[in-house]
């Protein structure tokens, strides 16, 4: 081989390394490229994560949001603002038995299993009108929702008529039928419906069904619990005529029995 020849195979090798080693350059530095974007779309993807957990985090409940709605859809048979004011009895019934009640309160069911059918005649007879003011202050103790949900229920059942309204609340604080504290039922639609079958004018009743499924006195529900809290009450029940407690005699307690109720009620009655 000439000089000439040997001088040219080696600049060719070189051209050839020389272009190798850019190409492997080249892809060295792609490759950097590749990584360095994937880590940044890591990085994004891992901040945009903790971004929307943070916004879920932060979001509202439903419960929360719905006191602060706008736009509240009353029962009918409902008066006042919002139409938190629900007063059941004959228009000229000489006094209004204010009757400060929460759907979990296990006092509650207890008074109402004693007392609550007195009262429905009494009413019926139109020796008073019931204002009804529903709580939902237990649900504070255990971020329960049943308080709420079933406050929602009977605003349904009120929507129906007033003797639904009555006919329900006595379901849910029966024997049968009333959880134990501790045990949140009346957060389940399908258990609010299950005891709504016992009242004739809402089984099978479809608008019924409807409305506690979507939850259409949600936000009803919550501006009643609200007027609750406005009322200065601390516990449930409680039983107010012309401003004053009705009481068991001698004592700072409800009445809790018929005999109970009958005295302080016609102590009320006649002040």
């Amino acid at each position: 081989m000439s000089a000439r020849n040997s001088q040219a195979s080696k600049a060719a090798a070189r051209d050839r390394l020389r272009a190798e080693r850019e190409r492997q350059a080249k892809r060295d530095r792609t490759r950097r490229q590749l990584v360095v974007l994937g880590s940044a779309v890591a990085v994004l993807a891992i901040a945009g994560g903790v971004g929307y957990a943070v916004v879920q985090a932060n979001k509202p409940s439903h419960w929360e949001a719905m006191k602060e709605e706008k736009t509240v859809v009353a029962p009918k048979n409902t008066e006042g603002t919002d139409g938190t004011t629900v007063v059941i009895g004959k228009k000229d019934a000489p006094k209004t038995l204010e009757l400060y009640e929460d759907s979990r309160c296990p006092v509650c069911a207890s008074f109402e299993q004693a007392v609550g059918e007195t009262i429905h005649k009494d009413v019926d007879a139109g020796k008073f009108k019931i204002k009804y003011i529903g709580a939902t202050f237990i649900d504070n103790s255990d971020n329960g929702e049943g308080s709420k949900n079933a406050l929602s229920a009977l605003g349904a059942a009120l929507n129906v008529s007033p003797e639904a309204f009555l006919e329900y609340k006595t379901a849910l604080y029966s024997t049968k039928y009333h959880p134990e504290e501790t045990d949140d039922k009346f957060a389940k639609d399908s258990y609010l419906l299950e005891v709504a079958d016992s009242v004739s004018a809402l089984k099978g009743n479809a608008a019924f069904k409807k409305d506690v499924e979507n939850g259409t006195y949600d936000a009803w529900a919550m501006k009643m619990s609200a007027v609750f809290g406005k009322s200065g009450v601390q516990g449930t029940p409680t039983l107010k005529m012309d401003g004053k407690k009705l009481l068991a005699e001698g004592s700072d307690n409800p009445p809790m029995t018929v005999e109970q109720f009958n005295t302080a009620l016609d102590t009320a009655l006649k002040g």
